[in-house]
């Protein structure tokens, strides 16, 4: 437990490939076209979307090409219909994707009383509920402006690059975190500003540029590949010393299960969107 005459300290998670196995802002396309919110052709562009990100990850030019596009898919849905989709599915299409070794590492923050907060560029409607389901003690994640409860297609706060190294010192700030020794993880190059912005930071599972930099600056560098219900975890994993824990050398290995799992994924989609009926995008 943490000295509390010792400055606060929190460990702050990227969400996607860090913490679940899948882009969250992806993930529940089949429950929206269950639900009426997207047509056929929505779910197998997603489809096709998750299993690239989950292959290479998404630079710069890709997650704003991606912003762009969910953005204008979700002009006109109703606010409250999407948590409801989300409420009704969590469990289901985000338990199963969990890293085990995250949930670890989340229960380890907090035995240490450590704050544990999650810092998505993905909706808030989506990252807070995986928020709670993880135990996390805060979220930041993009904003969509809401009009009459429905999502007018525009942005009021994107949590994306140096916006959220903005919101953790905001954070820090407020919550009286000492930002020298807080933790932070991240799958992306895009998310170095968070990094930067802490004493410890740790690159997981990270694409090529930010595995360039992690070993360029000496970061951990951790390997997270064994998804598992959180009902199905044993109570506590023996966990190593702070440091570079869980490196591993056969990332490729990890890659290639990833891509199968990816490409299996995204078959499933697109054969269970050909057995449907087309469904209609409400108005914006």
């Amino acid at each position: 437990m943490e000295n509390p005459s010792l400055p606060r300290t929190a460990a702050f998670f990227d969400l996607d490939k860090t913490v679940i196995a899948k882009s969250s802002a992806l993930a529940f396309s089949k429950s929206f076209y269950q639900g009426g919110l997207i047509n056929r052709r929505a779910v197998l562009r997603t489809a096709y979307a998750q299993f690239v990100y989950l292959l290479g990850g998404a630079d710069h030019d890709q997650t704003e090409r991606m912003r762009e596009y969910l953005s204008a898919l979700c002009r006109g849905w109703n606010v409250q219909q999407v948590r409801e989709i989300v409420a009704e599915t969590l469990h289901d299409l985000i338990d199963p994707i969990i890293y085990d070794e995250a949930a670890s590492l989340i229960e380890r923050h907090h035995t240490a009383g450590h704050d544990v907060v999650i810092v998505s560029t993905s909706g808030a409607e989506v990252v807070e509920p995986i928020s709670r389901l993880l135990g996390a003690d805060r979220a930041v994640a993009t904003r969509m402006v809401v009009e009459d409860g429905c999502y007018t297609g525009e942005v009021e706060y994107y949590a994306y690059g140096p916006a959220k190294a903005e919101a953790i010192a905001r954070l820090a700030e407020s919550e009286g975190y000492d930002l020298a020794r807080c933790h932070a993880y991240s799958d992306s190059i895009t998310d170095i500003p968070m990094l930067e912005a802490v004493g410890h930071p740790h690159a997981v599972n990270p694409d090529r540029g930010l595995r360039r930099e992690a070993v360029a600056r000496g970061w951990p560098v951790l390997s997270f590949d064994r998804p598992v219900r959180l009902k199905q975890r044993a109570p506590s994993l023996s966990l190593p010393a702070w440091g570079p824990a869980w490196t591993s050398p056969s990332r490729p290995l990890v890659v290639g299960a990833v891509a199968v799992t990816a490409a299996a994924a995204a078959a499933g989609l697109v054969w269970y969107a050909g057995r449907r009926r087309a469904a209609t995008c409400p108005p914006a």
